[in-house]
């Protein structure tokens, strides 16, 4: 019986594809799955995860992937799975260091009511991986041979899956440029690993956010529907703000309309009357500064498969936001994403005053998606 089985045909999981089976792959920047030079090192169970909060920071095993390329050869080299420990870089001369040159994907996987295991979409992280990689001039790699590599590092730590309540083993495969060099250019090296820790719900109540226009998570042209590093450390900053108006993230404007985008790291849904009296479920367009989230384009599946409301992806302001307030036509606006998975947002701070938005608990819509999002992922 495999390890990994397929969840449900709306969310597919395609099988593992054959790779080759020598240490070192040549050619087209391609990595075997099932290398000869694999080093294991087992630990005993650690304790279960049980409701417990995100981020659990013990890390068991690494898994890695060297990439060396030059005019005349490009190859990965070295597929390995090792004891955690300390990665070793150019102590001083780093491209990832100098320049965040790096990207990272975020994915999970569960232990089903059956007692197998399943990762949940997992290829549309290895295409936006793959997108991220390409904005970054990071090397081309096999989206369904990564897939195999983490597939295999599921199987030795397998173990780790928690067993009881709503944990997870949390993935976060990472690409970085290790040249050791100062200058401003694509790497001609790089290293792609994967880390694995134990996750349950990353916040337990309704969030609050503060919305300012003064700070700006991404733009037109950049890098914003991308999972690169530079992405988040620009934001902790805006955070501390936030922070001071007692609200735990913040919602992200764009433009002199004062356009909805993200909240934090979530992907953000409106589910109201909308201006023309329809029944609608919304949330921002990918127009190049919204990041393509696994769990929002699967609530969007959901949702349209339902069809039981219109379901639109399309710009949306603070001041429509606050007119459906005024007119009591919004139901709930609720965040989305791999870690928080669906969050409502009960309060906004904007232009000085605290929007309270309603709130229709277990009735919800959210609470529907949250419920089945859940059933898919642990029920298969």
């Amino acid at each position: 019986m495999p390890i990994l089985s397929q969840v449900r045909s709306v969310f597919p999981l395609l099988p593992m594809s054959s790779c080759c089976s020598s240490a070192t792959c040549s050619a087209e920047s391609t990595f075997p799955a099932h290398a000869k030079s694999l080093e294991l090192c087992m630990f005993s169970d650690p304790e279960r995860l049980s409701g417990r909060q995100q981020p659990q920071v013990e890390i068991r095993h690494v898994q890695t992937l060297s990439e060396t390329c030059s005019p005349k050869e490009k190859h990965w080299l070295w597929f390995c799975v090792f004891a955690s420990r300390p990665l070793e870089l150019h102590n001083i001369l780093n491209q990832n260091l100098e320049c965040s040159l790096s990207l990272f994907e975020g994915l999970k996987v569960y232990r089903g009511d059956d007692k197998r295991l399943r990762l949940f979409r997992p290829l549309l992280n290895m295409e936006r991986m793959s997108k991220s990689a390409k904005r970054a001039c990071l090397p081309a790699f096999d989206q369904s041979e990564l897939l195999g590599c983490i597939k295999r590092l599921i199987e030795i730590d397998q173990d780790w899956v928690p067993h009881l309540g709503s944990g997870c083993l949390y993935i976060r495969p990472t690409f970085i440029g290790t040249e050791p060099s100062l200058g401003v250019k694509k790497p001609n090296r790089a290293l792609l690993y994967v880390i694995m820790c134990q996750a349950g719900s990353y916040f337990n109540t309704e969030l609050s956010l503060w919305a300012d226009p003064k700070y700006t998570r991404a733009w037109k042209g950049g890098t914003g529907d991308c999972k690169m590093g530079g992405n988040y450390g620009g934001t902790l900053f805006a955070q501390q703000e936030a922070g001071s108006y007692d609200c735990q993230q913040v919602l992200w404007l764009y433009g002199e309309d004062h356009q909805i985008t993200e909240g934090g790291t979530m992907n953000i849904f409106l589910h109201w009357i909308n201006e023309d009296g329809d029944e609608e479920l919304a949330t921002p367009p990918l127009d190049g500064i919204i990041l393509p989230g696994v769990t929002r384009q699967s609530i969007l599946d959901l949702a349209r498969k339902w069809d039981e409301f219109k379901v639109s992806e399309r710009y949306l302001t603070m001041g429509q936001l606050c007119s459906a307030l005024k007119q009591q036509r919004l139901k709930e606006m609720f965040g989305s994403g791999t870690a928080c998975r669906i969050c409502r947002i009960g309060s906004i701070v904007y232009e000085e005053k605290t929007l309270q938005l309603p709130n229709q608990d277990k009735h919800s819509l959210s609470s529907r998606i949250a419920t089945e999002l859940t059933d898919i992922q642990v029920s298969g």
